[in-house]
């Protein structure tokens, strides 16, 4: 079993990835990500979640043709499309269903990152022409809304994590 560093070192070493070998990506590794996905808190536990996980080249590329910023797709050895269901979100409400799902996502993010393999996180929605695109290539049902696409695959190293502390974002008590 892999060694899993801890999670401060993780976070911090995120990074994102654009740069991949071309490698596959195991069915073991692409379920332990789902796991964490599923990990994520949602509002009320509703969960409004679901995932396609895509290992073929064939559907890789089809998806990186209409996404501008997922071109890195071609080199990816998976993918992860993370998809929110305001039907089963609190309240039916979208908003809930957005923000629960993209907790779902920096999970994914996390995850690949302690997995020492890379991602990118690309987003689908709020852009009609690119979850259109998404939802054409993958066969998404209409109430389904494409949130993103999570290229996955062996990071070539080219891309490092970036420091992002800012002192100055943080208030203490009073703003």
């Amino acid at each position: 079993m892999k060694t899993i560093p801890d999670t401060i070192a993780v976070i911090l070493k995120r990074k994102s990835v654009r740069n991949f070998s071309g490698a596959p990506i195991s069915k073991d590794d692409l379920e332990t990500i789902l796991h964490a996905a599923m990990a994520a808190p949602s509002a009320v536990n509703r969960q409004p979640w679901n995932f396609i996980a895509i290992t073929e080249r064939k559907t890789l590329d089809q998806l990186a043709e209409g996404l501008p910023y997922a071109k890195m797709l071609d080199k990816a050895g998976a993918a992860v499309v993370v998809c929110a269901l305001p039907e089963k979100a609190h309240d039916h409400s979208l908003d809930y269903a957005i923000v629960d799902a993209t907790l779902a996502s920096q999970n994914i993010l996390l995850a690949v990152e302690a997995l020492g393999l890379g991602a990118l996180w690309t987003a689908a929605y709020p852009t009609v022409e690119r979850m259109a695109h998404v939802s054409k290539v993958l066969h998404i049902p209409a109430h389904v809304i494409p949130l993103n696409v999570i290229p996955i695959g062996v990071p070539t190293g080219e891309d490092q994590p970036k420091d992002k502390w800012n002192a100055a974002n943080i208030h203490w008590e009073k703003w």
